[in-house]
């Protein structure tokens, strides 16, 4: 019997994020997926390092990697559409449901209960999840600096609003990725090195 999943995730690569704004670079669901997961990773080592937690950052980084896999099925739903009110919030979130189901039903079935904790929330992983969201929020707020690098000033509005929402989250290890990573996104390959 054939299982699907994994055909189905390969799909990323075909999902346009940002698609309301002029992009000076285009940006996949893949590529965006990979910089989450790598974020999220870096978040909860630093929340394990420095402040003493003891985070699963490899369940960081894979509920990351497959943080929006739904899109698959969905699209990338803008987000000024997808919070405009509380009803369109709240039935996206159920078609999003049913899209994870959809997804994980593509999986033989003694591995979708395993595949399951990437897509819903549960108590005991509750600050995994917002790391995740924080660093997709962080993912978010360096694509606006590459694009303002790229000279388009499309993403001025996008970068004020996500670093607010960055603030309001008040994430211990947000501020100290902000604080000795986030400038480093603005320089060129030469200053890098």
């Amino acid at each position: 019997m054939s299982n699907h999943f994994f055909a189905m995730m390969a799909r990323m690569k075909y999902i346009e994020r940002w698609a309301l704004m002029r992009n000076s670079s285009s940006e996949n669901l893949s590529e965006h997926s990979l910089d989450v997961a790598m974020i999220a990773h870096a978040l909860a080592v630093i929340g394990n390092l420095r402040l003493g937690k003891k985070l699963d950052e490899n369940k960081a980084a894979i509920v990351a990697l497959y943080h929006d896999t739904t899109e698959i099925i969905t699209g990338d739903l803008p987000t000024p559409v997808k919070y405009f009110n509380a009803d369109i919030k709240s039935a996206y979130k159920e078609v999003e449901h049913v899209a994870a189901d959809r997804l994980l039903s593509l999986l033989p079935e003694d591995m979708q209960d395993y595949y399951r904790d990437f897509y819903y929330k549960n108590d005991e992983d509750a600050y995994i999840w917002k790391l995740v969201k924080a660093a997709d929020k962080l993912s978010a707020y360096i694509k606006c600096i590459e694009e303002e690098k790229a000279g388009n000033t499309e993403f001025t509005n996008a970068k004020e609003s996500t670093m607010k929402s960055l603030d309001e989250m008040n994430i211990e290890e947000v501020n100290i990725f902000k604080k000795e990573f986030l400038d480093s996104y603005k320089l060129t390959l030469d200053e890098l090195q």
